[in-house]
């Protein structure tokens, strides 16, 4: 018996999730049926779907509960108002439903890759990221998305059966086609490259609103930029006398909702005219899931200036500076004391050595719990 199938005299009257999946999703969408499995093989579920099972699997995981201490871009002491990881990855998983739905993809995938995606993300962003990698540089490197990987598949400890988190095929497969995006690779399946199209529109819009929020950059400066021009354009022809405060949150909506809108009708149409027949000839060919040219290129030079303007404002260069020294101080540390690793690191060492299980204890911090244990190891040495 496989994984999507029921047992109808047990439980009578519910439909099977291949009966209701054959009913909603296009024939290129993946279907439960179509899936390879897990790892370690499991007995099926009277009422959901290996998707759905994946994607509880993951809110329910504590790497998961950590991503709420764990900034996106922007620090903890500049408010509270900001996005952290958490919400980033639940604004991604909301827009890639829309998108799913809208495209007749399978929106149990689409969600647990959107809400898996980011949940190897180590202490303070992407230099957090860029600190662990150096310091780890003779012994791999350090990858937010492979890391992931290894929290699913070995770092988390929810079952006797198995390490991990026994997910799907198709949900780790999808997260490795970010860890190693070599050309000629076989095209992602089309609920990856929702999930991959999802967290690029949120990127533009919601560090466009945070920053405006934060005082680094104002609206007037980007509409240097056609995309944010066109957009308070759009908003000030719908809506009268906003206030700055409204202004701002009107065009990050219209920010969203431009890009979707944009993806969905170049895809859409696409789709309707040359339907791929499956899941696998969907990846055969060269097509992918994006916004227009036209659109893109916009995009682009909005990032440019997000990037010249907010990730190298002073405020923000200085914070991931010090983070970045605080990073590397511990890693040094920790290093020379394994023994200040969690009991759950135990045998870690042995198996990849004392330079990975470090890293790996490091990445799974919170941006808070990272500042505790540097306060109580090496604060008093650091001039802190």
């Amino acid at each position: 018996m496989t994984e999507i199938e029921t047992a109808t005299d047990e439980w009578p009257g519910l439909q099977t999730i291949a009966d209701r999946e054959q009913l909603l999703l296009a024939p290129y969408a993946m279907h439960s049926v179509d899936s390879r499995g897990r790892r370690h093989a499991e007995p099926p579920h009277a009422y959901r779907g290996p998707f759905q099972r994946d994607r509880d699997r993951v809110v329910h995981s504590a790497a998961y509960r950590r991503l709420s201490g764990k900034m996106q871009v922007f620090t903890g002491d500049m408010g509270d108002y900001h996005r952290t990881r958490l919400t980033h990855t639940q604004e991604v998983a909301s827009i890639a439903r829309t998108m799913a739905r809208a495209l007749r993809l399978n929106e149990d995938l689409v969600e647990a890759l959107a809400l898996f995606h980011d949940i190897g993300h180590p202490p303070f962003g992407h230099c957090g990221e860029d600190a662990l990698n150096e310091c780890l540089a003779n012994a791999g490197g350090f990858s937010h998305n492979q890391f992931a990987l290894t929290l699913a598949e070995e770092l988390e400890i929810r079952y006797q059966r198995f390490p991990g988190l026994n997910l799907s095929f198709e949900v780790l497969e999808g997260q490795a086609t970010r860890v190693d995006k070599r050309a000629g690779r076989q095209s992602p399946l089309l609920e990856v490259q929702v999930v991959d199209a999802a967290d690029s529109i949120t990127y533009d819009a919601h560090d466009t609103d945070d920053a405006v929020k934060l005082g680094l950059v104002t609206l007037d400066e980007l509409c240097e930029t056609a995309m944010i021009r066109e957009s308070v354009e759009r908003v000030r022809r719908s809506h009268v006398g906003l206030s700055s405060e409204m202004m701002r949150v009107a065009v990050v909506h219209d920010l969203i909702d431009h890009q979707v809108s944009d993806v969905l009708r170049r895809c859409g149409a696409y789709l309707a005219e040359q339907p791929p027949e499956s899941a696998e000839d969907a990846r055969r060919r060269p097509f992918r899931i994006g916004p227009t040219a036209e659109l893109n290129e916009k995009k682009q030079a909005l990032e440019r200036l997000l990037f010249q303007r907010v990730y190298r404002h002073p405020r923000l260069t200085s914070v991931r500076s010090e983070a970045q020294s605080r990073l590397r101080a511990m890693f040094d540390a920790y290093c020379q004391h394994p023994e200040w690793l969690s009991k759950r690191f135990d045998g870690r060492v042995e198996r990849v050595g004392v330079e990975r299980a470090v890293g790996e204890y490091l990445a799974g911090m919170t941006d808070r719990y990272f500042e505790q244990q540097f306060q109580r190891r090496l604060a008093a040495g650091h001039g802190g």
